[in-house]
């Protein structure tokens, strides 16, 4: 590992993706000079940079290398041909992976807390960090999202805690294999194993076999895995772990739970261990998946030892931003914005909107934007899970030159589909969704805003037009 001195020049390349703009901030909080660069500006990781005082310069220009830095971050947006990557392997500038950093330079010998899984990562993560924080543990954590609780998506660790979503993407040009690899695991949530990343697992087999080098790493001997006993795929690799293993979910495992009200303004329910009541918990969340998610970070603290008073700790749980976030009310019509990226948890979370007590009509707008959403390999998928809602809207997906080589999402053969049973209809442009919900929705209504990006910026413009008569 190549020494850094206090005030050393850090460049990242790709520096506005969520985990790179963390490590940014973590790293301009150690004492770093840093500034990056990135074709994708946009909030709300943008914005947290800014606030931190880091310079980005537009796009990958070789130019951007200079003056010279001392080491370079390199994120897995880079490909080798890029100009700057180019620029960086003819020099001698020293430079590493996002999770290689994070591993040696932030991680180092704390207990390390990962968080990993398909779905429930970051407001698992943030979840974590939380609870770590009220128990007095003065944790460090880098979440895929901006933690509500702490106004941003990383701290730096003056204990000897560090809390981290472990993402199972792969890390970079020159390491392909996946982040979490890096993270020096001693506990281990694992909440879901499902295909995912088509642009870069073959199969579902291969993304279990990512997995399962997760499981091989977790010390034996202190480790801890707490792992969700309802996932098929989770079992098939259980035997690769010798350690400590805990099981929850909705019925079955070490823990579970009953009698879960979904409420207007959150979720509440019952905690069993072994069959036997132990707790009753409010969580000012949406959707099922927050139940099981927090259920793991329950039993993370009570294996752990934890003195926290825990109800009050999850009642004070602020959420996430982006991760079904209530962000206006206006004339009584709930809007929520939600990141969606994966059709189970879009089914999931629509059916969760669905069951709360004294709500109207779901409007749900959806915006298949990430790499897999985009081809046809979920198409059937997503069109089931959205015939939850009342009125759907289906935004054209941006065809980029990646997508060419395989067949794409069908939208308006969606829209048929769901036209059978439904009210629903594709639109280029969000000023004609953000109209139709105008003339439709009504006081007690939702709208689910389901996208990973900035969406033509939809949230402040429905915003402002449903004020309206």
């Amino acid at each position: 590992m190549v020494e850094l001195k206090k005030g050393a020049h850090i460049h990242f390349m790709g520096i506005c993706g969520t985990a790179m703009a963390s490590l940014a901030g973590l790293m301009k909080d150690k004492g770093f000079k840093v500034t990056g660069s990135d074709q994708n500006v946009y909030p709300p990781m943008s914005t947290q940079l800014a606030e931190k005082g880091i310079s980005i310069m537009e796009g990958y220009s070789a130019s951007h290398l200079e003056p010279r830095p001392d080491f370079v971050v390199v994120g897995n947006v880079i490909s080798r041909h890029f100009e700057q990557a180019q620029a960086l392997l003819k020099s001698d500038i020293p430079y590493a992976s996002l999770p290689e950093t994070v591993g040696e330079r932030v991680i180092e010998n704390r207990h390390s807390i990962v968080v990993a899984g398909t779905h429930g990562k970051t407001t698992t993560t943030s979840m974590a960090s939380w609870v770590c924080e009220k128990e007095g543990l003065k944790p460090g954590f880098l979440i895929g999202g901006i933690a509500k609780n702490f106004s941003q998506s990383f701290q730096l660790p003056k204990g000897d805690f560090f809390v981290i979503e472990g993402d199972e993407y792969d890390t970079a040009f020159f390491a392909k294999v996946p982040k979490f690899l890096y993270y020096r695991p001693r506990s281990v949530i694992l909440t879901s194993v499902e295909f995912d990343h088509a642009d870069i697992y073959r199969d579902l087999d291969h993304v279990i076999e990512a997995f399962a080098g997760l499981l091989k790493i977790i010390p034996p001997q202190d480790g801890l895995l707490i792992y969700n006993s309802e996932d098929q795929n989770i079992k098939k690799i259980l035997p690769l772990y010798s350690g400590k293993k805990v099981s929850y979910g909705f019925k079955e495992g070490d823990w579970t739970t009953r009698n879960i009200e979904f409420l207007h303004q959150g979720v509440e329910f019952d905690i069993l261990y072994k069959g036997e009541f132990r707790d009753k918990l409010f969580v000012p969340m949406f959707g099922e998946y927050n139940v099981t998610n927090a259920l793991a970070v329950y039993i993370l603290a009570q294996e752990r030892g934890f003195k926290l008073n825990l109800k009050e700790a999850f009642s004070e749980f602020k959420g996430v931003k982006r991760r079904q976030e209530l962000i206006g009310e206006p004339r009584g019509i709930q809007v929520i914005e939600d990141f969606a990226h994966h059709p189970t948890a879009v089914k999931a979370t629509i059916e969760s909107f669905k069951k709360r007590k004294n709500s109207g009509k779901l409007f749900v707008i959806f915006e298949p934007r990430s790499n897999t959403s985009r081809k046809s390999i979920f198409q059937e998928d997503y069109t089931q899970a959205l015939r939850g809602g009342d009125v759907i809207l289906i935004a054209k997906p941006i065809v980029k030159e990646q997508d060419k080589a395989s067949e794409g999402l069908n939208v308006d053969k969606m829209v048929a589909e769901l036209n059978q049973t439904q009210s629903a209809s594709v639109f280029e442009n969000v000023e004609e969704a953000i109209e139709q919900v105008h003339q439709k929705a009504r006081a007690k209504d939702t709208v689910l805003i389901m996208s990973n990006g900035g969406f033509q910026g939809i949230y402040q413009k429905i915003l402002t037009r449903l004020d309206q008569a």
